[in-house]
């Protein structure tokens, strides 16, 4: 049996602001945003070639916007992530080579804090 990860929540305080960012600075696809009610809203959003999604709205979660770390999303080319990331104004750190990858950081207009990640080359 499988078991798939495929909806994340990220608390925000504005969510347009983050909708906005997440859309056109990171560039995840919108696929949902959805109205419920007054106190109910729900946004689904896709990085690119992901089976995982992440969610923000109004009423989903009781973490604190902001409180997120460690969300980590993995890129066959790093350098070409920092050029997109950084070409369309999100504040990104430069690469950090480790042994288990190739990284950048940077967070959301609450502070969520977001990894990408190259994977090392398998021999």
């Amino acid at each position: 049996m499988d078991w798939k990860l495929e909806l994340v929540a990220v608390p925000v305080s504005d969510v347009d602001r983050a909708k906005a960012f997440y859309t056109q600075k990171v560039g995840l696809h919108a696929d949902h945003d959805q109205q419920v009610n007054a106190a109910l809203r729900f946004v689904q959003l896709t990085p690119p070639g992901s089976a995982c999604s992440i969610y923000i709205g109004t009423g989903l979660t009781k973490m604190k916007p902001g409180s997120l770390e460690g969300l980590q999303m993995v890129v066959p080319d790093i350098e070409k992530a920092h050029e997109q990331l950084a070409g369309r104004g999100v504040e990104v750190s430069g690469i950090e080579n480790l042994s288990w990858g190739r990284f950048v950081y940077f967070s959301d207009p609450d502070g969520n804090k977001w990894a990408v990640q190259e994977l090392p080359k398998r021999d």
